[in-house]
């Protein structure tokens, strides 16, 4: 028996029910190639609006090229960040509402990038889901091309994985993976921090896109909420307080790095204030926080109501209000508080570097 290319079929196979007239094929198993395509072609104008000069390849290309723009830059140093959107995902799905997780994703990667005092240059993305809905994947895909276009970066390639009885119907995952470039004597990594340096807090959109198990949990197995829900203490409906995408801190940094001297920047994501301030804060300091001394968005405060949350694990979890961080010397603090209020930035100084270890929450 000859199958229909040429190629001999063992025997065995016309025992086990495989034959001429039901060969089996990919649509079949569960992967519909033609919908993929159909996505691409969705998702296309998205992508092209991130390209720039220095992107050589467009869509379909096996691999990503990017020309590396060197002017002002004597010593060249790729700054790397690779990242997902966690469970966030979730409050997508129920609410059916795909076209801001991307710039989560982005975010995630961008602003890791950006704490190295580095310029964003290009983003790829991962997108793996059960079935491919080519609707859906171009919603993704218009979140990480809004996403690329705040933070000034490129979205040079991505990888669309179609994995049936692996996800559920309806669900995916993504992660993400950011680029950035600085100069060598330019790079920010804490060791210049000293003891009387203050922090300056940026401003973050909401929870941003860490913390949600917790938020799953109180709100909708709890309470029983449900994301159409309205929030009279929100102001809007828990679904759309939730889904608010991570803020990315390209432009913060553009209007500071360049002039004014900045000895450590700061994300704040999963683990909060007391993992990530740590991280690069020399042996033999710490940091004190003055509590109280910024506004904390209305849906941590309803998190804390709610679910009666101490404030030690408020600031153990979710980024309070607060995004970005810079470490700065005291002097320049009005400087640079006035360089980020002209893009309408309201910053303030959250707290100081103390001789001790750790992060001391201290009320104002």
């Amino acid at each position: 028996m000859k199958g229909e290319h040429g190629g001999g079929i063992p025997g065995d196979a016309v025992h086990a029910g495989i034959g001429m007239s039901d060969q089996l094929t990919y649509k079949e198993a569960g992967v519909d190639t033609k919908e993929g395509e159909r996505a691409v072609k969705l998702m296309k104008g998205h992508v092209q609006k991130t390209f720039n000069a220095n992107v050589l390849t467009g869509l379909g290309s096996f691999g990503s090229l990017f020309r590396l723009d060197l002017e002002g830059i004597s010593e060249p140093v790729l700054v790397s960040g690779t990242d997902g959107v966690g469970t966030k995902l979730k409050i997508a799905f129920m609410m059916d509402r795909h076209d801001t997780v991307g710039q989560d994703c982005v975010a995630m990667c961008v602003n890791d990038v950006l704490c190295q005092g580095a310029k964003p240059l290009f983003f790829l993305d991962y997108i793996a889901t059960g079935k491919v809905k080519a609707e859906k994947v171009a919603d993704i895909v218009k979140g990480i091309a809004d996403g690329c276009v705040i933070a000034g970066c490129a979205l040079v390639g991505g990888e669309t994985a179609e994995m049936p009885d692996f996800y559920s119907d309806g669900e995916y995952d993504m992660a993400g993976f950011a680029v950035g470039i600085v100069d060598r004597s330019r790079i920010i990594d804490g060791s210049g921090i000293r003891e009387g340096d203050v922090l300056v807090g940026i401003p973050s959109s909401g929870i941003h896109s860490n913390g949600y198990s917790l938020v799953r949990k109180l709100f909708f197995e709890r309470m029983g909420m449900s994301v159409g829900d309205y929030v009279e203490d929100l102001g809007m409906t828990l679904g759309e307080a939730l889904i608010k995408p991570t803020k990315i801190y390209a432009k913060e940094c553009e209007a500071v790095l360049p002039e004014l001297p900045v000895s450590g920047i700061i994300h704040i994501t999963g683990g909060g204030f007391f993992e990530n301030i740590p991280r690069i804060i020399p042996e033999g300091l710490g940091v004190e926080i003055n509590v109280g001394s910024w506004e904390v968005p209305p849906i941590l405060k309803y998190i804390q109501k709610c679910g009666n949350v101490a404030q030690q694990e408020m600031f153990a979890t979710f980024n309070m209000g607060v995004g970005m961080i810079m470490i700065i010397n005291e002097a320049d603090a009005f400087k640079v508080i006035s360089k980020l209020a002209k893009i309408g930035e309201k910053t303030a100084v959250i707290g100081k570097v103390v001789k001790g270890s750790g992060v001391v929450l201290c009320q104002k």
